[in-house]
């Protein structure tokens, strides 16, 4: 067994052992390594702080059930030793990680189900377009609107499948017919059709993008895993564009992640009446975000670089904004 085959599965029983955003098993992980680990935690003879966070149900079948899962679905387990494991990318989750010992760092392993390779995706010129779920008809249009005009530019559009602001980003990006046009980032295993009005995009994104999660088959989405889904969706791509967010709202978090790892935050502004804009609003006040109006202000922050094609002057067709 070659000792890549020795840390997948390592790492796959890992995921198993704790949840896999536990910074204590991370440190763990990164002192002794994947297989070392796996190996004091199987046998229970990790330190005792690791041996609190881990449970005892773990177990190797588990682990490779969710391989085999993975397998079937066309999909794959990318680890840190793996040649496609964007390590440049997740180290400012490590920094961040360092100073909060509440916050997760870089992951153990993706799952990704799609063709592209995650180092392609994680340096190709992207935005996460994140808000409400409870979208109004205002802010789905201009979700869709601005991941048409993106992806029409060569700009891959992260986000997390939920209904909402989500759903018509992901629906305006699949509109263009350009491969890896967008990426779900999902707070559960990737053979969940979650949500289940979504099963339909979450195939289509699955075979014209990637859907990636950090969580194995058979995990189910909980309010936790929403939030360090966000730390992805920042560290995986170029900014965050938030449209349409409460107060105290997901998307909000998203864009403190984003601009804690450096990442430019820009926030669509919505009418001055609308409870689900005043996040947005907040954010532009305080300064974490740049307020946009348009697409081209968001390649602009993008630095106008050579990966972006020419304004191709489209508009975005008239049903993706709608709920699939």
């Amino acid at each position: 067994m070659s000792s890549s085959t020795d840390a997948r599965r390592a790492r796959a029983f890992l995921q198993h052992a704790a949840e896999p955003t536990n910074p204590i098993l991370a440190r763990y992980v990164a002192e002794v390594g994947p297989v070392d680990a796996a190996h004091h935690v199987s046998e229970r003879t990790a330190s005792a702080d690791v041996l609190t966070e881990t449970r005892l149900s773990a177990n190797w079948i588990r682990a490779e059930a969710g391989l085999r899962t993975a397998a079937e679905l066309g999909a794959r387990f990318v680890i840190p030793e793996d040649d496609e494991w964007p390590t440049e990318i997740f180290d400012g989750l490590r920094v961040l990680a360092a100073d909060d010992s509440t916050l997760a760092g870089p992951p153990l392993g993706l799952w990704v189900r799609g063709e592209p390779r995650l180092d392609e995706l994680a340096s190709a010129h992207s935005v996460a377009i994140v808000g409400a779920r409870a979208a109004t008809e205002y802010g789905e249009h201009h979700a869709a609107e601005f991941a048409y005009a993106l992806a029409s530019r060569n700009v891959t559009v992260f986000s997390g499948a939920a209904y909402g602001i989500d759903g018509a980003a992901h629906r305006g990006a699949l509109a263009t017919d350009r491969p890896a046009a967008t990426i779900a980032v999902l707070p559960c295993g990737i053979d969940s059709a979650y949500p289940a009005g979504h099963v339909g995009l979450l195939q289509r994104i699955a075979a014209a993008g990637a859907i990636v999660s950090e969580y194995p088959p058979g995990v189910p989405p909980a309010r936790h895993r929403f939030l360090q889904r966000h730390r992805l969706l920042a560290a995986l791509t170029t900014a965050t564009v938030v449209v349409e967010a409460g107060q105290r709202s997901g998307a909000r978090h998203a864009a403190r992640l984003a601009a804690e790892l450096g990442r430019p935050v820009l926030a669509i502004p919505g009418p001055v009446s609308s409870a689900v804009s005043a996040g947005c609003h907040k954010l532009i006040q305080d300064g974490t975000a740049r307020l946009v109006t348009s697409a081209d202000e968001v390649i602009a922050v993008l630095d106008e670089s050579e990966e972006v094609d020419a304004d191709p002057k489209a508009a975005v067709p008239a049903d993706v904004a709608g709920r699939s």
